[in-house]
This record gives structure tokens, sequence and C-alpha cells, in this order.
């Protein structure tokens, strides 16, 4: 890519930020369903041609918003993590949960659940997406090693963490995230011996 291009693509991606976080107010000020594309690039300071070069209405638009940061959010997960190696739950610590600090960075972003009329899929998708990191990244090892259906164990434990990140979430994050994390860590304590990041390649 040459310079030229590179500075297109930069321009483009800022013009989609800028269009993805007026969406993302507009949702919080009126409801997703009362949003118009005019809305949109008057709260963004565009024109409608600049808005339907990138998108091809709102629907694409919020679309590209939701899949954009859960696909961050999968990514997120791994990076305290060495593929392969096991990690015992004595041992946890406030940098194995890298995805807290994902969801509080955006927290921006993941407020909207704390909206009815907001970004369609949302609501399904967000708790999805934790069941689909706990299948296709770890493997579990309960405490004392006692045989469980691993499936329902790791929706339980996928859906359980969930629950506690919309209560944090909910209550505008009171709790820091060290202490928020130290005790879904105690919690963890109480049914996974160990876990091993089998990991999974975002680069494609």
């Amino acid at each position: 890519m040459n310079k030229e291009q590179n500075t297109r693509s930069t321009r483009q991606n800022r013009t989609k930020e800028h269009l993805k976080q007026a969406l993302i107010e507009l949702i919080k000020e009126k409801g997703y369903h009362s949003v118009t594309v005019k809305d949109i690039v008057d709260y963004a300071a565009y024109n409608r041609s600049t808005f339907y070069i990138h998108y091809l209405d709102k629907v694409e638009l919020a679309e590209d918003l939701l899949v954009s940061m859960l696909q961050g959010l999968e990514a997120s997960v791994g990076k305290p993590y060495v593929p392969g190696h096991i990690v015992y739950t004595a041992t946890l610590n406030a940098p194995s949960f890298n995805i807290v600090s994902y969801i509080y960075k955006n927290r921006n972003f993941f407020e909207l659940i704390n909206y009815d009329d907001t970004l369609p899929g949302l609501h399904t998708r967000f708790p999805e997406t934790i069941l689909k990191i706990y299948k296709e990244q770890f493997i579990f090892e309960t405490i004392n090693n006692i045989p469980v259906n691993m499936d329902y164990f790791k929706r339980y434990t996928a859906y359980g963490f969930y629950g506690l990140l919309q209560n944090w979430i909910q209550n505008g994050f009171k709790e820091t995230q060290e202490k928020f994390i130290q005790e879904v860590i105690d919690l963890a304590k109480t049914h996974i011996y160990s876990l091993k990041y089998i990991g999974t390649d975002f680069s494609q």
C-alpha cells in the first residue's frame, strides 16, 4: 500500500469511527429506531453523500459497529495468555482478564446494553460472544476434576460471567476494574481448577 492509499484508508477509517460514535450517542439520546441517517450525519458533521460512500443505510452502520466491537472483544481475551499453557485459578490476577479492560475502555459502547431501544442484536450477541470465546479459546478443568458435561459447564460459566458484567455496566462501573476482577476470580475458584488457552488466529 503506497502513502496516498494509506492516507485515504486512515481517513476512511476515521470517518467510519465518527459515524459509529454518532450512532452510539444518538441511541442513548433518542433510541435506535428514532435515529435517522440525517441525525447521524448532522451529529458527526458530515454530509449524506459521505455517509453513503461507507454505508448503504443505518442498519449496515449498526451491524458494522456491533461486529467490530464484538470482534475486538474476542481478540482482547487471549492477550495475557500463552497458547497451550495451563493457568491455575489460584494464580489468576487482574491482567488475566484483559476482556474486562477492553469493556471498560469501550464503556461508551457497552453502556448501550442499559437501553431497551438499542443496537439490534446487542442483548443476544454480546453473551453469545462470551460463550463463543469459552468454547473456542479455552479448555477448563473442574475442581477435583469432577466429570461434567463441558458444553453445559461453559454455557453456565459464560452466561454467569455475562450476568456479572451486565450488573457492573448497569451500576455505572462503580466498582474498580481490579475489584470487579477479584470478585470474578473468587467465584471462578469455586468451580474451575485450571484453564488452558488454546488460542485463535485473529489475523485473517
